[in-house]
């Protein structure tokens, strides 16, 4: 029995399928997005017709693979970017280019909203979290201001993976997960939030999908679709949700205290809680799971950016980088970096910059850089970390995931600086495989067999013991150092605006 798994990113489509009873990946294939160009300084978008376009192609190359095994497809899953709006009219039509993360064109919008609740507490004391300016909240406040006519045409609002799955089965929901990235919904009671909508809009509520079960399937593939690509009519599309979601159903993180990290072009770490993960600091973004549980998750937006910078002014390639990384002890004898380079989300650094400290001629080579870099994303992950065991996490062993967790020196890194064992999981698919997984669980439901989540996660996903590395407890008392040293610097420099 086979299981589809789609992920929309930024740079592409991606569909892979589980063959379920050999806990294999039998077929993957990629198709590439465009973004939109052109736009004002602070805008990223992307077309979502063009996802529409990458997922079919995806689709019909990964079923191509198959071959006469298609038929045995039982049911597909989406996952999608945490932000990523679809406003459709009456007619089903696409009204405007979707926004994704890293437009910060609605800054001013989530400024409002938070001056209108008291600031970040207030929001967290009422919803459980603050939408931020990567939140669908203020994109529609922005809508409702600088594109009235667009907001008025409106008759549907739609995350990228419930615009996906409304393409695949007609019916237009929602989960719990992919609601609570929109900033729109109340956590604790996994509800639209009616303050924050009426706030934004009294008719918003109107625009907006009814939330269903996490485990429970979002219909059938329909019939056109079944026939064009040559599988059942009785395919049936699961609930899909969010990528870090499902990213961390894919690690095999489904009970409460595991943790996971998705080394990708931004770092992701996301802890699994029984109840709402609250954060009265904000740091730590409280979600629902797409597991029925919730979700504590932090981003860093430098993990690639910061060690690409000097490999482009090197001229060094990946195996050049960690080869330079390797060769510098611990603590890049006292080269330190702050790696914000395009700004950062944890800790919370809009405009921030990079800088360089602990300069001296003996550190001052181009192997201290590269160590200085790779530790510095590193120890912004350390924070992370520290931040989810101040909410009560204490994982035995971290998951890694994502094309990042292939390096033998970057796990050895993050173990000694989170202080806990590291292991990459079995595979590497992320998103996508945690999407095939959920719906795994959603066609057995349907069906009257109790497969849960726990279940499926410990027969398909585990770590994989040669990739494991412990921590060394020297090395981590001196990433700690580290660490504070990092916090200290950015607690002075940006109050003083030179960060």
């Amino acid at each position: 029995m086979y299981f589809l798994g789609i992920e929309i990113s930024h740079s592409g489509s991606r569909a892979v399928a589980l063959d379920l009873e050999a806990a294999v990946i039998r077929a993957e294939a990629v198709v590439p997005h465009d973004w939109i160009e052109g736009l004002p300084a602070g805008y990223r978008e992307q077309n979502p017709a063009q996802w529409i376009d990458a997922v079919d192609r995806a689709v019909r190359q990964c079923l191509s693979l198959l071959g006469d095994q298609k038929s045995r497809l039982a049911a597909i899953g989406v996952a999608g970017p945490q932000r990523g709006l679809v406003m459709l009219d009456e007619a089903n039509r696409i009204i405007r280019p979707a926004k994704l993360a890293g437009d910060v064109s609605v800054k001013r919008q989530a400024d409002e909203i938070a001056r209108a609740f008291g600031g970040a507490p207030g929001l967290i004391e009422l919803a459980g979290q603050a939408p931020g300016v990567d939140s669908a909240a203020a994109e529609c406040l922005w809508l409702k201001k600088h594109e009235p006519y667009h907001f008025q045409r409106a008759a549907s609002l739609l995350t990228a993976q419930d615009f996906i799955a409304y393409w695949l089965t007609g019916e237009r929901a929602t989960e719990p997960g992919s609601a609570s990235g929109t900033g729109l919904l109340d956590i604790r009671t996994r509800k639209w939030s009616a303050d924050l909508l009426d706030f934004i809009d009294p008719g918003l509520i109107s625009l907006l999908p009814p939330i269903g079960a996490s485990d429970q399937p979002r219909g059938l593939l329909r019939p056109v679709l079944a026939r064009e690509w040559g599988v059942s009519e009785m395919v049936q599309v699961g609930a899909g949700s969010a990528s870090p979601m499902l990213a961390a159903l894919a690690a095999g993180c489904v009970t409460h205290g595991t943790v996971a990290v998705d080394l990708g072009a931004t770092g992701v770490i996301v802890g699994v809680g029984a109840a709402p993960v609250i954060d009265f600091r904000g740091e730590i973004t409280p979600l629902c799971n797409a597991t029925g549980t919730w979700l504590g998750l932090a981003t860093t937006q430098n993990i690639a950016v910061a060690p690409e910078v000097f490999r482009r002014h090197y001229g060094w390639s990946a195996e050049n980088f960690e080869t330079m990384v390797a060769s510098v002890a611990p603590g890049a004898d006292g080269l330190l970096l702050l790696p914000y380079f395009n700004g950062e989300s944890i800790p919370r650094l809009p405009d921030g910059t990079g800088v360089l400290h602990g300069i001296n001629p003996g550190n001052f080579t181009p192997a201290h850089m590269a160590r200085a870099a790779a530790e510095g994303v590193a120890l912004g992950l350390g924070y992370a970390m520290s931040r989810l065991r101040e909410l009560g996490f204490d994982p035995f062993e971290i998951r890694l995931l994502g094309a990042g967790s292939a390096s033998p020196v970057t796990r050895q890194l993050l173990a000694d600086v989170f202080g806990a064992p590291v292991a990459t999981v079995s595979s590497r698919q992320g998103a996508a495989v945690g999407a095939a997984m959920q719906a795994a669980v959603a066609f057995f439901h349907q069906s009257g067999e109790s497969l849960g989540f726990e279940e499926i996660a410990s027969y398909l996903v585990s770590g994989d013991l040669e990739s494991r590395c412990d921590p060394n407890s020297q090395t981590h008392q001196l990433y700690q150092e580290m660490m504070s040293r990092q916090q200290y610097l950015v607690d002075t420099l940006h109050p003083a605006g030179f960060l």
